[in-house]
């Protein structure tokens, strides 16, 4: 964050570390930017937990897409539990970048950043079918109602949505989807759902 005394050129960074998985305990440098707001490490060690138990310790067939990566804390977490592929989206080019020198740094080859808004990455991935999808968008901006029906058809039909919110979502915004698991701290709430029978 930028005050008083901080040259506007300045880019000031924080960090983020892995919770479990092959690089656990790696800490990463994250630039700080409006609206990055990365998930906690209590709320990411829960969530995992959720998965594991679910997915047990092999997510080598997992493919997973970390819609609005920010930090990249969700997705680099998935890459560190062994997912078989990662995909980071991230409009802001210079968080991006920062994405993906991290992405080199823990030598996760299996991870992908696009560098493009993530309403237009999810229309274009539809065809993809992925297993895990987060959904951690900047807070107080309604883009969950817009994501919510691309995710649909990029989700394979046993796959998990991950949604991390400011407030409990309305009924019509979740249409299709059932809820696994739901938690919330003082900050947020999130929950793991999965697509509706059809």
């Amino acid at each position: 964050m930028k005050s008083a005394h901080t040259p506007a050129t300045r880019k000031t960074v924080g960090e983020i570390r892995i919770i479990g998985g092959t690089h656990r305990s790696r800490r990463l440098p994250v630039l700080l930017a409006e609206g990055l707001r990365p998930s906690s490490d209590r709320v990411r060690e829960t969530v995992f937990n959720w998965l594991q138990h679910l997915w047990g310790n092999d997510w080598s067939d997992k493919h997973v897409l970390d819609a609005f990566a920010g930090s990249g804390a969700l997705g680099f977490e998935a890459a560190s539990r062994g997912a078989g592929s990662v995909i980071l989206v991230e409009k802001n080019k210079t968080i991006a970048a920062q994405l993906t020198a991290n992405r080199d740094k823990l030598a996760a080859t299996q991870c992908r950043v696009l560098a493009q808004d993530a309403l237009a990455a999810l229309a274009t991935l539809g065809h993809q079918k992925m297993d895990l999808i987060f959904l951690d968008p900047p807070f107080k901006q309604n883009l969950l109602k817009a994501c919510l029906p691309l995710v649909l058809t990029s989700l394979a039909s046993d796959g998990y949505v991950y949604i991390e919110s400011e407030a409990a979502l309305d009924d019509a915004c979740l249409e299709n989807l059932v809820m696994v698991r739901e938690g919330k701290t003082a900050q947020v709430r999130f929950g793991l759902y999965q697509k509706a029978a059809e």
